[in-house]
């Protein structure tokens, strides 16, 4: 994957809050503090794109007796079960 640099303005309260998280050693570089929102947003995405699409797949293939509601609690809690 290659890195690309980016510049970000940031007040100043943000970044000293940023900088902060990164002295403690809670983060180990500015940059994998932005990644981090980023990097979940993505995963949150992609996880709502496969209930979107097991849903839409569900109502015109007719390959389950559930309802869109049931599919939808089940991919719910198996998401919530697979979380750190």
């Amino acid at each position: 994957m290659a890195i690309v640099k980016t510049t970000l303005n940031l007040p100043d309260l943000d970044r000293q809050f940023m900088d902060g998280l990164v002295a403690s050693g809670e983060f180990i570089s500015s940059s994998e503090y932005v990644c981090n929102p980023v990097r979940r947003d993505r995963e949150q995405r992609t996880e709502v794109e496969a209930i979107r699409a097991k849903l839409i797949k569900a109502e015109q293939g007719g390959f389950t007796s559930q309802s869109r509601e049931e599919i939808l609690a089940e991919i719910k809690g198996k998401a919530r079960h697979n979380q750190p």
